[in-house]
């Protein structure tokens, strides 16, 4: 107990001593006409909110994503730590659903090897400016299983290249999955996420906007398009 007690002083001296040095918080809320990750569909309508803290390139989010208009849409819980130096980012995300399929929908908090519905993913990247790179990989969790059954370590990578157009800030993405898993639905090399984006700030005041933005997504590996419309709220 006295280590305990410890430890959460400790922790509260950090924060204190972190605050006066301007942590960056964020807090917002998107509402997505279709949940669309990675070239995947995993849900109709939802609500999809953030909370991060940051400093110094170091960042802790919390992201979120319930279903609006289809209530059985599984609900999710990710959390990231990443740290950004110049161009070069890193991190760690645990993914979290409420899946009947991956183990005990209904405990958080199991990490069972065999039994979780935790997903626990690293990735690197680099952004040049005029394009960024990433790579994503599992290495612990609910992971999906190659063509022999064996965990696959399911990566993801892809290339994100912003530009300008009419004013309006796009963005073109390209991913695919570099090898075969059921976790992307792939039994080899493909590419699944073809997307363009284009985000723009709707003004409804002097003083107040609403950022919305509307992207065109294609999966190639299991041939289907999706259409999505979507708006931030944040204070």
């Amino acid at each position: 107990m006295k280590k305990i007690v410890l430890l959460a002083c400790g922790l509260i001296m950090s924060m204190t001593a972190f605050a006066q040095d301007n942590i960056e918080t964020t807090i917002s809320g998107d509402i997505v006409s279709s949940y669309i990750w990675r070239g995947q569909d995993l849900g109709n309508v939802s609500l999809q909110p953030t909370l991060g803290i940051g400093y110094k390139g170091l960042s802790l989010t919390a992201w979120g994503s319930v279903g609006i208009s289809t209530p059985a849409d599984n609900k999710e819980l990710d959390l990231t730590l990443a740290y950004t130096i110049g161009g070069l980012n890193i991190g760690i995300t645990d993914y979290w659903t409420n899946d009947p399929a991956g183990g005990d929908p209904e405990r958080y908090f199991k990490y069972d090897a065999h039994g979780t519905n935790h997903v626990f993913e690293a990735n690197i990247g680099y952004d040049f400016g005029f394009a960024s790179l990433q790579w994503f990989t599992n290495f612990a969790g609910n992971d999906g299983v190659n063509k022999d059954g064996k965990r696959a370590y399911s990566s993801y990578m892809e290339v994100v290249v912003p530009f300008k157009l009419s004013a309006i800030d796009w963005t073109a993405t390209a991913g695919a999955v570099p090898y075969a898993t059921d976790f992307y639905g792939t039994t080899g090399f493909a590419v699944t996420n073809l997307t363009v984006r284009a985000d723009k700030d709707i003004k409804i005041t002097d003083s107040f906007s609403i950022p919305v933005f509307g992207q065109v997504t294609a999966n190639p590996c299991s041939q289907k398009a999706y259409l999505v419309f979507g708006l931030t709220l944040h204070p």
